[in-house]
């Protein structure tokens, strides 16, 4: 006698509406960064080089919480582009320091209005206090569950 598995509503399930949401989420930036093709990932990296100029490849991968294969990737195609370059660390010559070119400072600097209304658009159906408290709420199950994450991410505190 085999058993038989309950009759459960997919979308009722915070895995998969979070699912959903990140998929509608790539999607609207995709269409509004259409004009600089960069993906979210190129522009979190991109982002955090600016702020932290000279991270490492490894500290970038846990910023932005990537797994350093996947880092190294996304550094090689942004590196090709000619928006980021990579330097040997003198401290540490396995390490790579990364840095914005100045045409990579000029595309960020592009994009950032774009990916604003991105990132407006994703919000857009609730007000600006379910905004607050929508991000207050989910920043707090990133944090408490992040150790749980196939590439944990080491955020550093900054400004938005």
């Amino acid at each position: 006698m085999s058993a038989s598995a309950p009759l459960l509503d997919v979308n009722a399930q915070p895995g998969h509406a979070i699912r959903r949401l990140h998929q509608i989420a790539v999607g609207i930036f995709l269409q509004e960064t259409a004009a600089h093709g960069i993906t979210p990932v190129q522009y979190a990296a991109l982002q955090t080089v600016h702020n932290e100029p000279g991270i490492d490849q490894r500290t970038l991968a846990s910023r932005i919480a990537q797994d350093t294969s996947t880092t190294a990737g996304v550094v090689e195609r942004l590196q090709a582009r000619g928006w980021l370059q990579r330097e040997p660390d003198p401290a540490d010559r396995r390490a790579r320091r990364l840095t914005l070119t100045p045409e990579g400072q000029a595309r960020l600097a592009a994009v950032v209005p774009d990916m604003r209304r991105a990132q407006a658009r994703i919000l857009a159906p609730l007000d600006p206090q379910e905004q607050v408290q929508f991000m207050a709420l989910l920043q707090r199950l990133v944090d408490a569950n992040n150790e749980l994450s196939r590439a944990p991410g080491s955020v550093r505190q900054s400004g938005a």
